[in-house]
């Protein structure tokens, strides 16, 4: 029987027309692919709970939740994530995201997203905030 598809988390961060992304360590899955930041949900952890958790870990600041965008599952051959993704802003006093655990990060148009090379489970995202946004 497959395992259970492990729930993961991910924030579209809006701030002045953009959206940040972020840029994946070379030694990590994935290597330099660039993602919505987020990560793995805790056991018995709400997903709204382990995205503003995971932004204060992985880049230092504070979000607030605007909306979910639709839960999907992804296979990725070696592990089946269910991706749960988040439209954020930063939280008012909030510090600027900074890179702890990425090599880098960029705030970019909505338009500009495809001109990165992002993780395959991030584009159904994309899909799903540009369906979703309000101009």
């Amino acid at each position: 029987m497959p395992a259970s598809p492990i729930p993961v988390v991910c924030a579209v961060i809006e701030h002045a027309g953009l959206v940040l992304l972020a840029q994946r360590p070379r030694d990590k899955h994935l290597p330099l692919k660039w993602e919505f930041a987020g990560g793995k949900v805790e056991p018995g952890e709400d997903p709204a709970a382990a995205i503003v958790r995971e932004i204060r870990e992985e880049l230092g600041c504070a979000v607030v939740i605007t909306r979910a965008l639709p839960r999907f599952e992804y296979d990725y051959t070696r592990v089946v994530i269910e991706m749960i993704p988040f439209v954020c802003t930063l939280a008012p006093g909030s510090p600027p995201p900074h890179a702890h655990e990425h090599v880098a990060l960029a705030w970019v148009t909505p338009a500009e997203l495809a001109r990165y090379d992002l993780a395959p489970a991030d584009l159904p995202v994309i899909e799903s905030y540009r369906a979703t946004r309000t101009p």
